[in-house]
């Protein structure tokens, strides 16, 4: 029997926003130009430099996104990856912490070790939830620039406003928390009838609007701090093979409401160093591209605009990333100008505009989706979180009745386990 969360009456979650708790970076990883995971390491992390074009007596230059289209080493993301690298890190985070442990030292203690929370997942997942909107935006093309690690929060966090949007997702319980992966059989399906729909007329296709999004990262970035990079590897950066392969991927301790959560979600860059506080907020960049928004004065194009606002919006502020720079460019991919945006100040922007979506609608429903998976993903078994495009309920159904299903790894499970008769054995000295 389905249990139904539903998405009628939003005005139930309108007001002022539910408590949110600020995302903090406590671990991180990254996977190298072969797409080897890297737990703990920072290996990938890019630092923002913009292109230079548009200087004086090279005004008419503007940078091809197309360009070298053909020798992009472009991932296979066929293979079903579920929470591996954000576990796999878990676990080498906390051993990191157990050695502490046993080595003596005072300010780590055994109880401490385990992270703890209401829910972990990747960051795409929960921004799917926030109230419906207008449907008559080109959705194809919003989806081709679109460049994320798999869809919860981000999910959550948008489907109010997003008729377009739909999705299922597996989640299992252990321990007390809730793991929830993509369900990548629905996922490549649904890619696969988005690769074979035809473009419209005079407009580029999907794996060349995705190309362009690689494209302006990559001559948008720098392998390390501006001051350690020579004038060569600024200059020469159109000039690289885009590669989509490695990441850098954050690990953040958040909150919504009464929900605890531990996400993790791929960062583009970071503004000048990630400082070494770690208390202190990290200047993130997120990068994207898209074609020059039209005349705003017109509400079907302010409506689009706003649209693409919410993604923007939902998917930053998860990870606390506070910067968006958008490269705006021309229908044939050339880079026109760059755009900066304050993730904080988006809501606020489409308030005073077409007020096509309300952010504090979207914590609001986000919290009180998450108040009803914790009552319902309880105990073994998998579920399965779903919603059709234009459906007015996410559902959840229970597929397995047993274990975790393909979830989580048993090495992380088995792991966990080992953790907690550490804890167990603590306690009953004490």
């Amino acid at each position: 029997m389905a249990s139904t969360f539903d998405l009628t009456h939003l005005d139930r979650f309108a007001g002022s926003s539910t408590s949110i708790r600020r995302p903090r970076e406590f671990t991180h990883f990254s996977y190298d130009d072969t797409h080897t995971l890297k737990p703990q390491s920072a290996e990938s992390l890019s630092y923002y430099y913009p292109p230079i074009f548009g200087a004086p007596g090279a005004q008419e230059y503007r940078p091809d996104l197309s360009a070298g289209f053909k020798a992009f080493r472009q991932r296979d993301d066929s293979p079903d990856e579920h929470l591996d690298g954000l576990l796999d890190t878990l676990q080498a985070y906390e051993e990191s912490l157990l050695a502490r442990v046993k080595g003596g030292e005072d300010d780590v203690k055994i109880g401490n070790v385990r992270v703890k929370a209401d829910v972990i997942t990747w960051r795409g997942m929960m921004t799917k939830v926030c109230p419906r909107m207008i449907n008559f935006v080109n959705y194809a093309s919003l989806l081709g620039e679109m460049r994320m690690h798999a869809p919860m929060l981000f999910a959550i966090l948008t489907v109010a406003f997003d008729d377009f949007s739909d999705f299922e997702m597996n989640a299992t319980c252990f321990q007390g928390t809730v793991f929830i992966e993509e369900n990548h059989a629905y996922k490549a399906a649904q890619r696969w009838i988005q690769n074979t729909q035809q473009s419209r007329r005079g407009e580029a296709s999907q794996e060349m609007m995705q190309y362009w999004g690689y494209k302006f990262e990559t001559i948008s970035v720098l392998p390390g701090p501006w001051a350690e990079c020579t004038r060569a590897d600024i200059e020469a950066r159109e000039s690289y093979t885009v590669d989509n392969h490695p990441q850098y991927c954050s690990i953040v301790r958040t909150g919504i409401g009464t929900t605890s959560l531990v996400l993790a979600g791929e960062v583009d860059a970071v503004l000048g160093e990630k400082p070494e506080n770690i208390d202190q907020a990290i200047p993130w960049i997120e990068l994207k591209t898209s074609a020059e928004p039209g005349n705003l004065a017109m509400p079907r194009e302010a409506v689009k605009y706003e649209r693409k606002l919410l993604r923007y919006w939902a998917q930053s502020f998860l990870l606390g990333v506070p910067k968006i720079m958008v490269g705006y460019r021309t229908p044939d991919g050339f880079l026109t100008y760059i755009a900066e945006l304050e993730t904080q100040r988006i809501p606020s922007q489409v308030k005073r505009g077409q007020r096509t979506w309300d952010g504090n609608v979207c914590i609001n429903l986000t919290a009180a989706f998450l108040e009803f998976l914790k009552t319902t993903v309880v105990g073994e078994g998998v579920w399965r979180i779903s919603r059709k495009r234009n459906g007015r309920a996410i559902k959840l159904v229970k597929v397995e009745e047993r274990g975790t299903g393909n979830v989580l790894k048993e090495g992380f499970k088995a792991h966990r386990e080992h953790l907690r008769g550490l804890e167990v054995a603590a306690a009953l000295r004490t």
